[in-house]
């Protein structure tokens, strides 16, 4: 795909994005910046990005997510379900990915990972709310 000034555009509104973020809110940042690129064209821009190694994408809460790509390496995410944060692993290694793929009979083409759970902080702020509606009911 040839470099465009909307791949350029979409490019850099990545760069300042804060994380992951949507086709569509990514869109809704380029209207907000007087830049107006068919929602069409950004979500096949952010496909061919993704296919090129330019971003990575996750899905959550059946939403597909990107983030510009920080890295070349083959790497995977845990993802935060509350707040979105994210934090790049190292994978797990190509002889456990065949083994446990051999002793299913499979052969693997591609792979992709990502673990969902709570970070820390979000984690505390539950913990924290949980305890205060505990204190309500006690009253």
């Amino acid at each position: 795909m040839r470099n465009t000034r909307q791949k350029d555009v979409i490019r850099e509104s990545l760069k300042g994005a804060d994380g992951f973020v949507s086709a569509r809110s990514l869109h809704e940042q380029l209207e907000e910046a007087g830049e107006h690129i068919a929602l069409a064209t950004v979500y096949r821009q952010l496909n061919a990005m993704e296919e090129q190694g330019l971003v990575d994408t996750v899905r959550m809460n059946g939403q597909q997510l990107f983030r510009l790509c920080g890295d070349d390496s083959h790497h995977h995410h845990l993802v935060c379900v509350s707040c979105g944060r994210t934090v790049q692993i190292d994978p797990p290694s190509e002889q456990w990915l065949r083994k446990v793929a051999d002793s299913h009979g499979f052969t693997i083409e591609s792979h992709t990972l990502e673990v969902f759970g709570l970070c820390a902080e979000c984690r505390e702020r539950q913990a924290t709310s949980s305890d205060a509606d505990e204190a309500d009911q006690a009253d």
